[in-house]
């Protein structure tokens, strides 16, 4: 008798758990792909080469992009850092890089990628530098993690050059089919 009443509980658990289930909850679980996102500079959670960040040329590294979902019309990248100013106590995440309209088929970028030199199409926004393009690491204090955020979206976007992360992500809502995230560290050298 305890069996089967503990079997009641766990399908009605079950049952509850599906009836609660929004689309957004459904959508999530789509957004697991094999979707990748690599350099040859640095592999995820280890430091960034110096000649990528403020201390070097303050140039983007080389990026590479894998198994983007069929469905895919265009992608985004985002590149931040939540740690600012202080790992120890963070109080913004600050923006380095934002593009949108990369093209799906784009393979990745190259390294210290020029505005002339991105896939046609390709929308520059602004970082937290108040400029347009990739701006290194450069932290203050402490070790740093920097998110290259790509996301797979199932359409081009209607956002302008100079567009900030906030806004590219409040457009991007409910376009995301996957997305992929490489971690890199910096500790800025004296």
């Amino acid at each position: 008798m305890a069996f089967t009443i503990r079997r009641g509980l766990a399908a009605l658990a079950v049952l509850a758990g599906l009836l609660s289930c929004n689309p957004a909850d459904t959508r999530a679980a789509e957004k697991t792909t094999d979707m990748r996102i690599t350099s040859t500079a640095f592999t995820d959670g280890q430091p960034i080469p110096m000649a990528y960040t403020c201390q070097g040329n303050d140039r983007s590294p080389p990026l590479a992009f894998a198994d983007v979902p069929a469905g895919a019309k265009s992608l985004a990248l985002v590149v931040d850092d939540p740690d600012a100013p202080d790992p120890a106590a963070p109080k913004v995440v600050w923006v380095h890089w934002v593009l949108a309209n990369l093209p799906a088929t784009a393979g990745g970028l190259p390294g210290a990628v020029a505005p002339k030199e991105l896939p046609r199409g390709t929308v520059q926004g602004q970082n937290d530098w108040k400029r347009l393009g990739y701006g290194g690491p450069c932290p203050p204090i402490g070790r740093h993690r920097y998110f290259f955020k790509l996301y797979a979206l199932d359409a081009a976007l209607g956002v302008s050059e100079g567009v900030s992360k906030t806004e590219l992500e409040r457009v991007m809502e409910g376009h995301v089919l996957a997305q992929a995230t490489l971690i890199g560290t910096y500790t800025k050298g004296k």
